[in-house]
């Protein structure tokens, strides 16, 4: 059994290094006053696992009759045969009909069902920003209608992608990468429980871990289960060689000669084609900067830009801005 679902946390309290945010989630669900939410973060930072936290608490055994979960990113990257092959939307499917209009039907006969022993029900569109503009116009619609009876929370590492029509009727919350500590101590703790030991594993070795998920605890924990089941050493270096390296180079590349419109480019090629939030965007930067750069100008507009990124500001229009600042105060 793959460890992240295993140690997958299953009531608030299990959910770390987010505290802030649960406090606020908790009293909606005891109060069973809850808005329209928006999600948004790196992955790996607890958001999915607090929405079913949230619906535990407000539901108790009705929770998967009073929740639906809508895939977006499977849905409109495979289209059609998303629905044909998948029973949830069988019968509500129509060959003859475009996505658009499936995907809009979709919502509407989930959002009209009548809620279970609740006031309302939830609607969840996971990877929200995989939403089409049209799928979201035609979303904002069906919000106004359904709102009495149904909320709708949407979960994103890109909220920028999300028209100002559906991010203004949610009350947004901010997932921040988790702190190295908070890691840590969730992975001696795992380690105990399928090992017996906390000394498994080396100081050393955890800290590279750590290190190498930048915030993210599922990747973490998928790393320990690897690197304990393989009985072999971590090797930051092996797990680090991606793709998404050679395009931050090539980022750095363009940068450096001056070329904004390519730096530009190949950061939405980042977070638009490989799925990366933009935390993890600049993370992929530093490890760059750190190996190939020395000069505390690239340093501080990058914790610059970190420190906006935190507050959930616009990620394109900060890390654009992030490659102009570098090429008008060092490359120009």
């Amino acid at each position: 059994m793959l460890w992240i679902e295993k140690y997958r946390p299953d009531s608030f309290n299990k959910i770390l290094g987010q505290e802030r945010i649960i406090t606020h989630l908790e009293t909606f669900a005891r109060t069973g006053s809850l808005p329209h939410l928006l999600l948004c973060g790196p992955h790996g930072t607890g958001k999915t696992a607090s929405i079913g936290c949230l619906s535990r608490t407000l539901y108790g055994d009705y929770c998967d009759e009073n929740m639906t979960c809508i895939q977006t990113g499977d849905l409109f990257f495979l289209g059609r045969k998303y629905l044909e092959e998948n029973e949830k939307y069988s019968h509500i499917y129509r060959k003859d009909e475009s996505l658009l209009v499936n995907f809009k039907n979709i919502i509407r006969w989930h959002a009209s069902l009548r809620p279970l022993d609740a006031p309302f029900r939830l609607l969840v569109f996971e990877g929200a920003s995989a939403l089409t503009r049209e799928a979201q116009q035609g979303l904002r619609r069906i919000m106004e209608r359904y709102s009495g009876t149904c909320r709708f929370i949407f979960t994103t590492s890109h909220p920028g992608a999300l028209i100002p029509a559906i991010s203004s009727r949610c009350l947004p919350f901010f997932f921040a990468p988790l702190a190295g500590e908070v890691i840590t101590g969730q992975l001696r703790h795992i380690m105990v429980e399928e090992t017996g030991d906390t000394g498994t594993l080396r100081d050393d070795d955890l800290d590279l871990i750590t290190r190498a998920a930048q915030g993210d605890m599922r990747k973490a924990v998928m790393l320990l289960q690897v690197t304990l089941q393989s009985g072999e050493p971590f090797d930051l270096v092996r797990f680090s060689q991606t793709e998404t390296n050679v395009i931050a180079n090539a980022i750095f590349s363009a940068i450096s000669s001056g070329d904004l419109h390519a730096a530009t480019r190949r950061i939405e090629t980042l977070i638009i084609e490989y799925g990366l939030s933009s935390g993890e965007v600049l993370q992929e930067l530093k490890t760059v900067f750190k190996r190939e750069y020395n000069d505390p100008r690239i340093a501080a507009a990058i914790g610059d830009t970190d420190y906006l990124l935190s507050h959930g500001n616009n990620e394109y229009i900060q890390l654009n801005a992030l490659a102009a600042r570098i090429i008008g105060e060092i490359f120009a």
